[in-house]
């Protein structure tokens, strides 16, 4: 247990530019522009921690989008990035969606601020104005000149490619959950009975075909010992009042529950703890980003394909559900408020699920320390692997008694598929 502290065509290129390319590469898989860094400050923080901070306050502190719609907003602007930072750096991976013609002189953070910039602006039209000023303040630090309006030509094409990817991808529809009255099916939870987020399943994944490709054989059917054993443990452990859940698994449940998602601290703590160039930073994050997205797509497209009822509404009505190894509790409450959508399969176990296997699979092993703050639960917790994190996931959504551990399982095993996916298919080497 964690300590608890708190598709575009490549474009051709020149074999002379090819050699250059390769001339600078550096690291053991990954390149790094050298020749781009000859016009960016050397001191200066990397460009893409900083445009992603940028998209955290764009798209959860000022928009408050809920976890469901986030993951696309960071993937976008991650995938425009990955692709200006690959065409600088020669391309030495595949694109997602282009590989501008370029020299490798071309300024990357200026690169990196246009593409992260142009996304975000044309994702929230209502933050224009202070996108802007982050924009030109990012722009004044570049030296004027050739590599800097090159820079910006680059990000320019890349964020124009994702924007144009990305419309009518089925994003904010007015899909809705089918509310049931049978034993099983969801229906609205207490407090708020609020439904939200049905069209997530709906939209055209970043990378894998269909968002329906990882289906499940579905939840247990009610009147299995399986089903019982799934939903006593949640009544016991995950309650309002459960005198078995211990401080730690009450903090961890809390944490996990943040809608600040401490996955995206992670992340930039791991570029600057792993010493990334930019280069890789941008394909970490692409390849994680994307992997998250099209794990939350393909998890929301689980719920509605099985529309199963949360604990809350489980327990409350156990005495419906043909079990006898179940009883009812009207009055039972879980320690967290239930989101409003189905509970077969939990969305963070899949959202969490891909990104620890993205992060395993990029760095190539699964032991790397790391550590989140979250400041719903005012802790900070740490762990010693990937695999790790994942495993108190499943556990947390259960102790805070808003998943049975069947949904939590399966969702786990979508993202892990989802990600197995990503990585066969995109970001790959091409030399």
């Amino acid at each position: 247990m964690p300590r608890s502290w708190g598709a575009g065509a490549v474009l051709p290129r020149r074999t002379a530019r090819l050699s250059v390319a390769i001339a600078v590469i550096v690291g053991s898989w990954a390149g790094a522009p050298a020749a781009a860094a000859l016009h960016d400050a050397v001191t200066a923080p990397d460009p893409i921690i900083v445009w992603d901070r940028h998209a955290q306050t764009a798209i959860y502190e000022i928009a408050r989008q809920p976890p469901q719609v986030t993951s696309r907003g960071f993937a976008m602007v991650h995938g425009a990035v990955y692709d200006a930072v690959n065409a600088i750096a020669g391309a030495p991976y595949q694109p997602y969606l282009v590989a501008p013609r370029a020299t490798g002189r071309e300024s990357t953070s200026a690169a990196v601020a246009t593409a992260a910039h142009l996304v975000l602006d044309a994702l929230f039209p209502a933050q224009h104005d202070r996108l802007a000023a982050e924009y030109d303040k990012a722009l004044a630090q570049i030296p004027d000149g050739a590599a800097k309006q090159q820079g910006i030509a680059i990000g320019t094409r890349t964020a124009t490619a994702m924007i144009a990817a990305r419309q009518n991808d089925g994003a904010f529809g007015d899909q809705t959950w089918p509310v049931g009255t049978q034993p099983g099916q969801w229906r609205p939870t207490p407090p708020a009975f609020a439904s939200d987020g049905a069209w997530v399943g709906q939209v055209k994944p970043f990378v894998i075909p269909s968002a329906a490709m990882f289906r499940t054989s579905g939840p247990p059917a009610l009147t299995t010992r399986r089903y019982a054993r799934d939903l006593n443990e949640v009544k016991t452990i995950g309650s309002a009042a459960s005198t078995t859940r211990t401080t730690d698994q009450t903090q961890a449940a809390i944490w996990w529950h943040d809608r600040r998602l401490a996955e995206w601290e992670i992340k930039r703590q791991l570029a600057t703890s792993q010493r990334l160039d930019t280069l890789r930073t941008a394909r970490m994050f692409a390849m994680t980003n994307l992997a998250e997205a099209d794990a939350t797509i393909a998890c929301f497209n689980e719920k509605a394909a099985w529309t199963s009822w949360r604990p809350v509404t489980a327990i409350r009505l156990a005495d419906t559900d043909g079990n006898p190894a179940t009883s009812a509790d009207p009055e039972w409450t879980p320690l967290l408020v239930t989101p409003p959508h189905p509970d077969y399969t939990s969305g963070h176990a899949c959202f969490t699920a891909a990104s620890m296997a993205a992060l395993a699979r990029f760095y190539g092993r699964d032991d790397i320390p790391f550590s989140g703050y979250s400041a719903d639960s005012g802790t900070t917790r740490h762990f010693g692997s990937f695999s790790q994190a994942l495993d108190e996931v499943i556990e947390a959504r259960v102790w805070g008694g808003i998943h049975t551990r069947a949904a939590d399982v399966a969702g786990a095993g979508i993202g892990k598929n989802v990600t197995a996916y990503v990585v066969a298919h995109a970001f790959r080497p091409r030399r």
